[in-house]
């Protein structure tokens, strides 16, 4: 099984385990060196606030999985771990749980002359978010936003 194939086996292993006892996979770290593999597994709740108990429990659970379905024969190292309270904000899903919170956004395209954008965001819909910068509102598409995170004060 090449590289890809095994990241994509455990991804769909990882999630359906997650989804399962309710949490979501908010980023997945897949390294290999020689025959050894690092996994680290970013897991939150979908509301936020996991615990260490709750990220010590999927570790256990999801080594059970990796190892029942013989994903690595060799030597792996797993780290299940909370993505912490600035966690990148990426689905529309992320972006809801921010409503009414300030958020600075990194855009991969200029959008009124800047690639960077804080405000308070306002709304969401399917193609873009609503936020309040203080000087005016502004819409920004999904599309153009690279990276998001909430400003924790």
């Amino acid at each position: 099984m090449d590289r890809d194939e095994l990241k994509l086996q455990i991804d769909s292993l990882v999630k359906k385990l997650l989804v399962s006892e309710g949490f979501v996979l908010v980023e997945f770290v897949f390294r290999q060196d020689g025959l050894s593999f690092f996994l680290g597994l970013f897991v939150d709740r979908p509301e936020g606030r996991i615990s260490l108990g709750e990220c010590s429990l999927l570790n256990r659970k999801v080594r059970q999985v990796l190892d029942e379905n013989k994903i690595f024969s060799g030597q792996y190292t797993l780290e299940v771990s909370s993505p912490g309270l600035d966690r990148p904000l990426k689905t529309k899903e992320d972006f809801i749980r921010c409503l009414n919170k300030e958020v600075v956004f990194f855009l991969n395209d200029f959008l009124e002359s800047k690639c960077q954008w804080q405000g308070l965001l306002s709304r969401v819909d399917e193609s873009s978010v609503i936020i309040n910068s203080g000087e005016h509102v502004l819409e920004i598409p999904l599309i153009k936003i690279n990276k998001a995170k909430l400003i924790i004060k």
